[in-house]
C-alpha cells in the first residue's frame, strides 16, 4: 500500500519520525516522505541524516495552521499524525497550548486531509487517553474521538482515519529510561511511587503497528498492541542495580498504572493474536464483519492496564535492550 506513495508525517522530527522514516524507506520504497514540523533546528539536524536521500522532504509548519496544512498535503496519499504536546506536567501548566495542538490541530488535519483527498490517516495515541487522569490524556482522548468520527464527517469523500495506541516508548526523549541514565551516577534514582507500573514498547514496534493499521483499516478503528508491563522499580534496577531508590511522590496528572483499554470500550473491543482493536460505536460499525475479521470479542468487563497485564518484561530483558541501544537512548 505505501509502496511508491507520497507520505506526510506531522511532528516528524520527534522520536517516532526518526525511526519511521528509515524503516519505511527500506521496506516500502515510497515516492517521498514529507516531514512537517515547526522546529527548524530539529529539521536542520534531521536533514543532515538524510542529505543523500532526495525522497525525504522537509516543510516548516504547525498543525494549528490550517492554511499551511492545505499546502503541505497537496499530492499526499497517506498521513501519519505524530505531532503533539505530550509531556504531562507541561500540559498541566500550559493547558491552552496543549489543547491548541492536540485538539484544534487534529480538527485542522481532518478537514485538510478530506479536502485534499488524502487516502488514509493514522493518528498516534497514548495509553493516557484511556480513562484520562490528566489534561494531556484528555486532549488525546478527544483527538482519538475526532479521528474516529472523521470517517463519518468525511461524507462522500473516501478519506479514512484510524488510531494506534501504545504505551511508554523505551528510550525516547523525555521518557524514564534516558532520565534514569542521565542521573544514575549520582547514586540515587527518584521513584514517584514504588507501586507504579508502565507498559513498555520499542519505537520499532510502534512503527510496525502503524504499518499494520494502514493495511488493515476500514475506518474508525483504534489499534492497541499487546506489549509487556514493568514495575518502575524494576526499570530503575535495570538501569543501575546499585543505585538507591527514593520515593518522591506522584507528579501532577500522573497515574499509578497506565491503561490502554477501559471497561467502557470493552463492548466494542476484539482480540487478535498480537493486538486488540476497538471498533467505532457509531453507525453499527462495531458489528461490521469486515472490521471484525477474525477477532474475538472480549468480555464486557475487560480492561487492559499495566498492572493486570499477562505479559511482563524481565529486568534482564531491559538490561539487554539498553546495552543494544545505548547510543540512541534519549536521541530517538
Amino acid at each position: 500500500m505505501l509502496k511508491n506513495s507520497s507520505i506526510l508525517i506531522t511532528g516528524g522530527t520527534g522520536s517516532f519520525g526518526h525511526t519511521f522514516i528509515p524503516m519505511t524507506l527500506e521496506k516500502y520504497n515510497p515516492k517521498k516522505i514529507v516531514v512537517f514540523s515547526r522546529d527548524e533546528m530539529k529539521q536542520w539536524e534531521m536533514a543532515k541524516l538524510f542529505k543523500d536521500n532526495p525522497r525525504v522532504k522537509f516543510l516548516i509548519g504547525d498543525v494549528r495552521d490550517k492554511d499551511r496544512l492545505y499546502r503541505a498535503l497537496d499530492g499526499i496519499d497517506y498521513v501519519v499524525h505524530a505531532a503533539a504536546t505530550k509531556i504531562v506536567p507541561t500540559a498541566e501548566y500550559d493547558p491552552f497550548e496543549c489543547v491548541k495542538t492536540n485538539v484544534f490541530g487534529a480538527m485542522n488535519l481532518i478537514d485538510a486531509c478530506i479536502d485534499r483527498g488524502v487516502k488514509r490517516i493514522v493518528a498516534l495515541s497514548t495509553d493516557k487517553a484511556s480513562s484520562p487522569a490528566n489534561l494531556y490524556g484528555a486532549t488525546k482522548l478527544t483527538s482519538d474521538r475526532l479521528f474516529v468520527s472523521g470517517n463519518s464527517y468525511s461524507g462522500v469523500h473516501e478519506t479514512r482515519f484510524s488510531v494506534v495506541r501504545y504505551g511508554n516508548v523505551m528510550g525516547s526523549r523525555g521518557s524514564v529510561i534516558p532520565f534514569f541514565m542521565s542521573i544514575k551516577d549520582e547514586g540515587v534514582l527518584p521513584i514517584t511511587d514504588y507501586r507504579m507500573t508502565r507498559f513498555m514498547i520499542s519505537v520499532e514496534e510502534g512503527v510496525e503497528l502503524v504499518w499494520h493499521a494502514f493495511e488493515d483499516m476500514k475506518g474508525g478503528e483504534v489499534y492497541v498492541k499487546k506489549i509487556p508491563s514493568m514495575k518502575i522499580t524494576d526499570v530503575a534496577l535495570a538501569v543501575d542495580k546499585n543505585a538507591k531508590q527514593e520515593e518522591v511522590g506522584v507528579r501532577p496528572g500522573e497515574k499509578l498504572h497506565e491503561q490502554m483499554i477501559g471497561e467502557e470500550d470493552a463492548l466494542y473491543t476484539y482480540e487478535y493474536p498480537d493486538y486488540f482493536k476497538i471498533l467505532p460505536s457509531i453507525h453499527g460499525w462495531a458489528n461490521d464483519p469486515e472490521r471484525i475479521g477474525v477477532g474475538v470479542k472480549v468480555e464486557s468487563d475487560f480492561t487492559y492496564s499495566s498492572d493486570n497485564n499477562e505479559e511482563w518484561m524481565e529486568i534482564s530483558e531491559l538490561q539487554n535492550w539498553v546495552e543494544e541501544n545505548r547510543n540512541k537512548i534519549g536521541n530517538i
